[in-house]
């Protein structure tokens, strides 16, 4: 496999780990170090991967509520040949976000070191979508 190839399979990794709330997928795509950060609200939210596995193991999937996969990677930028950062467009039930996603390719392959996420609209029952407030 290129990196490329290999890069984009972790990415599919993600996508999945968030669509089915696989907590062993988010477990080997992001590194056991890695965090999360938003700002959504006016201040800088951080959360420890652990802490985000958690709460997505606890939630209702996507994909169990018969919802489809909708995931789009928007820009793959090599900083080296091992690393990367990749901002995507993933929906979990009536949420979109943007986020953008910190690669590193070490001993365990592409891993997620940090993720800066954004929530940008909300899709209501009709199907319209509504931005997010800022």
């Amino acid at each position: 496999m290129t990196i490329q190839t290999d890069l984009l399979t972790a990415i599919e990794t993600y996508f999945d780990a968030i669509h089915f709330c696989d907590t062993g997928k988010l477990a080997s795509v992001f590194h056991p170090q890695s965090s999360l950060f938003d700002a959504d609200n006016g201040t800088v939210f951080v959360e420890p991967i652990d802490s985000f596995s958690r709460d997505v193991g606890g939630r209702v999937s996507p994909a169990s509520t018969g919802q489809d996969r909708e995931a789009e990677v928007l820009m793959v930028d090599f900083l080296s040949p091992i690393s990367a950062t990749v901002k995507i467009r993933i929906r979990a039930h009536q949420s979109v976000f943007v986020d953008h996603l910190g690669f590193v390719r070490g001993a365990d392959g592409w891993q997620i070191v940090s993720k800066i996420w954004h929530l940008e609209s909300t899709v209501e029952a009709d199907g319209q979508s509504q931005d997010a407030a800022a």
